[in-house]
């Protein structure tokens, strides 16, 4: 009960700002018609309940769940089991991730067809799914992650040269989507079981944190690479 009245006000303080500023825009400047304001409040409420019941499936689901296939996987004393776990979750959460289906429609649309969305959302996927096997085998051998993520944005600098520049802006679009409800609550829970279980003192723990950060680099480097060979 506390889970429910604790998601309750976070939908609270999330969604009253937006619609108290809206609609004290609509009343002292804009006056859109009165049906266009009620289409927006119905969905604020939409969003609001659909906000509402995503939080607490992933308080009462994903996160304990993605933690606890953390913490199991060091008992198996395999690291390819561990990095491959990790490769096809971050796929199939990447796939799932209704942020980038938004963007692949829109790049679809916008290029008439000649990126379609299907391929674009399997290189993103695949980018990404790369990167979180990569992230964990850094949490694995305990590789610092600032060499990883100023080697990884160094290539990204030189592969920049040449990529066309129609496909630049998608690609670190690309990165930004990935870190939507789906992919993060699941492998960020992931990353920080299996840190927490291969380091048992609090301090290195936190080596899970930064998993989502460097895993988001891999849809930045797919697109760019899809570019490349779309040129």
């Amino acid at each position: 009960m506390e889970n429910v009245r604790e998601t309750f006000k976070e939908v609270a303080a999330a969604i009253l700002p937006v619609t108290i500023v809206v609609l004290i825009i609509q009343i002292a400047l804009i006056r859109l018609p009165l049906e266009s304001i009620l289409q927006f409040l119905i969905g604020a409420l939409f969003v609001s309940i659909g906000f509402f019941l995503f939080l607490l499936g992933v308080n009462a689901g994903l996160l304990p769940v993605g933690e606890l296939i953390g913490k199991t996987l060091p008992k198996t004393k395999k690291p390819m089991l561990i990095v491959l776990t990790g490769f096809f979750l971050g796929f199939s959460a990447t796939v799932a991730e209704p942020d980038l289906r938004v963007l692949a429609r829109q790049i679809d649309l916008v290029s008439g067809g000649e990126i379609p969305s299907g391929i674009l959302v399997f290189t993103v996927s695949l980018g990404l799914a790369i990167f979180v096997a990569l992230a964990l085998i850094r949490i694995i051998f305990s590789i610092p992650i600032h060499a990883m993520m100023i080697g990884s944005y160094s290539l990204i600098f030189l592969l920049s040269i040449f990529v066309p520049e129609d496909f630049m802006p998608i690609a670190f679009d690309a990165g930004g989507v990935t870190t939507g409800p789906m992919a993060v609550p699941f492998v960020l829970a992931l990353g920080i079981g299996i840190a927490s279980s291969l380091r048992k003192n609090s301090t290195r723990s936190g080596e899970g944190f930064g998993l989502i950060g460097l895993a988001s680099v891999g849809p930045i480097f797919a697109i760019m690479i899809l570019g490349v060979l779309f040129r």
